[in-house]
């Protein structure tokens, strides 16, 4: 079984993501990297080239930033990086820059890929999701996040990253048209890995935190619609958040040195809860039953 990863990152020293952390997560599980090293205003390239494995593959990439609908921009270059991996990969690992994988999970993620590899009725294979928020010890406990998103997928190029990179789908059209992209394609059939995918992306220093995301706005909305709407506040508020829990576990230990050196403070009441009426009703509902009532699903579990 060959098994190749792949990701794409722009900008990471100055919006701090932890994409060094996230491709040594996977090293172990793929023959092969594949980094989409977007133009940078700072040392990015060198950053990916400082990692020094022999299972990394850089492919530089220039982003066209007058793409500012839906986040697709970052689905293109999502599928650029695909597109180069080893044509004879079984699966391949899609991995966000700013996610890790736990080396416990990693026996459990290679019995998956082993189980499913010549049932090519399963296109991909599921992860939950553990999202931080505001620092290391605390996670999202809302359904306003997604629980569960394909991380492995077939090495076939008729699947492609769909609208702003979270999920996949599948085309029939080899070369689907910006709006399929976006709105187009059929979901894929998965099973679950029972493993958990670890997202970093609301952990950071306030400050770089509001300018990444003044950033990224850009990628969703026209100028008209940034110019009204994002704020100018040189720190991003934490404290705008539904409810969240305190986290109990182990980190991944490629993240251990990155915690120690977090420098601002964050602490939040895990008793107060800022849910409205419905979302009570259906948090409630989730905590009985297990079931999340509207949960947007983007896969079909099998």
């Amino acid at each position: 079984m060959k098994v190749s990863g792949f990701t794409i990152i722009r900008n990471a020293l100055k919006y701090d993501f932890p994409v060094v952390e996230s491709i040594r997560s996977i090293l172990p599980l793929c023959d092969e990297v594949i980094v989409g090293v977007g133009n940078s205003e700072d040392n990015t390239l060198e950053l990916i080239k400082s990692i020094q494995s022999p299972k990394i593959k850089i492919i530089e990439s220039v982003w066209d930033d007058s793409i500012r609908k839906g986040g697709l921009l970052l689905a293109k270059e999502t599928n650029k990086a695909f597109d180069a991996v080893a044509p004879d990969s079984d699966w391949v690992i899609y991995i966000q820059a700013d996610e890790v994988i736990h080396e416990k999970d990693i026996p459990t993620i290679q019995e998956s890929m082993a189980k499913w590899k010549n049932d090519k009725n399963v296109k991909g294979l599921l992860f939950e999701y553990k999202h931080f928020y505001g620092s290391y010890s605390f996670l999202e406990d809302s359904r306003l996040w997604y629980r569960r998103e394909i991380r492995i997928i077939r090495n076939d190029k008729h699947i492609r990253s769909f609208r702003d990179a979270q999920g996949f789908r599948i085309y029939d059209n080899l070369q689907p048209t910006d709006e399929e992209l976006l709105n187009g394609g059929r979901k894929l059939k998965v099973k679950p890995t029972g493993t958990s995918i670890y997202h970093y992306g609301w952990v950071k220093n306030p400050i770089v935190q509001q300018n990444k995301r003044n950033t990224f706005y850009k990628l969703w909305h026209d100028k008209d619609s940034v110019e009204k709407n994002l704020t100018t506040s040189s720190e991003y508020d934490y404290m705008v958040v539904c409810a969240l829990k305190k986290f109990e576990d182990t980190h991944p230990g490629v993240m251990l040195d990155r915690i120690k050196k977090q420098d601002w403070n964050f602490d939040f009441d895990t008793n107060k809860k800022n849910l409205s009426l419905r979302e009570s009703i259906v948090r409630f509902i989730e905590i009985k039953t297990g079931w999340r009532p509207g949960e947007y699903k983007n896969y079909k579990l099998i």
